[in-house]
């Protein structure tokens, strides 16, 4: 850049605000994400295709949550750390390694469940004649046909982990032992910890593409559902299976809203970020600073919101989660019960 000079001053927002979210968000998070993968190793069989991929989101949302006390620290109290400390350290090297990494691992398997439920629909489908695409693509059936595959699901969100990790944690690496001598920063807030170095700026251009990649793979399933519906309506009458349609189609809009809010300010943001860091002025630099750290705070925010989802994606948890409250609610009459006979004898 060209101003390496400009010494950023974090505005109240950042540092009374950001602290306060992140810890919410983490007090929400882990108790959802921890009570959604307990009820899943107890209550439901991780051998569904739509289970797995829900397993892996829950790991990744889990991971996030972990950051967000690192990085409350930081916004509240990062302006006096040292650069060379190990807070400093830790929130610059390990909260961005976890919290990215398990970022875009999320944004895929999102990608994922949105095309299983898809290609689930499309295997349950009887009227498939009226659709000509999913008939006449041969290659495009049997990648729907693997998706439908729990142990294609295994592998591929084994193979995400390791592409993921493979691509961030070389650039952290490096970006840890391969510092130039000049420049160097005094405070942990400062705009080489805010925009990286050379290699970072790589990764977060490849991810940005990544996710826009998965974001119009998840529009064109919404789409082509939409309009595999809309065909298929004008030549039978779909009444008996109108539900399935209903909720397929609920899901995968649900998956596209959360991709459009959560993650699409942010990647859209960012290159913008990168192209306009380099101005001289330190007031445009403090505000492009700003914006992002809370844009990177609306991407956390989805692995607190992602319990919530789930209710909505998976009927085996809902009724799980329901047959739970419902057996502790019993159990509490019981014992309020026991205990009535016990006074009154």
């Amino acid at each position: 850049m060209k101003n390496s000079t400009c010494l950023l001053q974090p505005s109240s927002a950042s540092t009374v605000a950001l602290p306060i979210i992140y810890s919410f968000l983490f007090i929400t998070g882990s108790f959802g994400n921890t009570l959604f993968g307990w009820i899943f190793s107890k209550h439901i069989s991780t051998k569904r295709t739509q289970n797995i991929y829900l397993t892996n989101l829950v790991i990744a949302n889990l991971s996030v949550c972990i950051t967000m006390p690192f990085l409350a620290a930081y916004f509240a109290d990062g302006c006096q750390w040292e650069y060379d400390s190990v807070l400093c350290k830790i929130v610059n090297y390990f909260g961005t390694l976890v919290m990215h990494s398990s970022m875009y691992v999320s944004i895929t398997i999102l990608c994922w469940t949105a095309v299983s439920q898809y290609a689930t629909l499309m295997k349950n489908n009887d009227h498939t004649q009226y659709s000509p695409s999913v008939n006449e693509n041969f290659f495009y059936k049997c990648l729907l046909e693997k998706f439908r595959q729990p142990k294609f699901a295994k592998y591929l969100c084994i193979s995400i982990w390791i592409i993921i990790l493979g691509i961030t944690v070389p650039v952290i690496v490096y970006d840890f032992h391969v510092q130039p001598d000049h420049e160097q920063a005094d405070r942990c807030y400062h705009w080489k910890v805010e925009y990286g170095e050379l290699t970072s700026k790589l990764t977060v251009l490849i991810a940005t593409a990544w996710f826009f990649l998965f974001f119009l793979t998840v529009l064109f399933s919404y789409y082509s559902l939409v309009n595999h519906l809309s065909k298929i309506q004008k030549n039978t009458c779909i009444r008996k299976k109108h539900l399935i349609y209903s909720t397929v189609k609920r899901n995968i809009f649900v998956i596209l809203i959360i991709l459009t809010v959560c993650f699409l300010p942010y990647h859209i943001f960012r290159p913008v970020f990168y192209a306009l860091f380099a101005s001289e002025d330190c007031q445009m630099m403090n505000y492009l600073v700003e914006a992002k750290n809370f844009l990177t705070c609306l991407a956390a925010a989805k692995s607190s919101l992602d319990p919530v989802v789930n209710l909505l994606l998976d009927k085996t948890f809902k009724k799980s989660l329901y047959n739970l409250f419902r057996k502790s609610s019993s159990q509490d009459h019981k014992h309020t019960a026991d205990i009535e006979e016990t006074t009154q004898m």
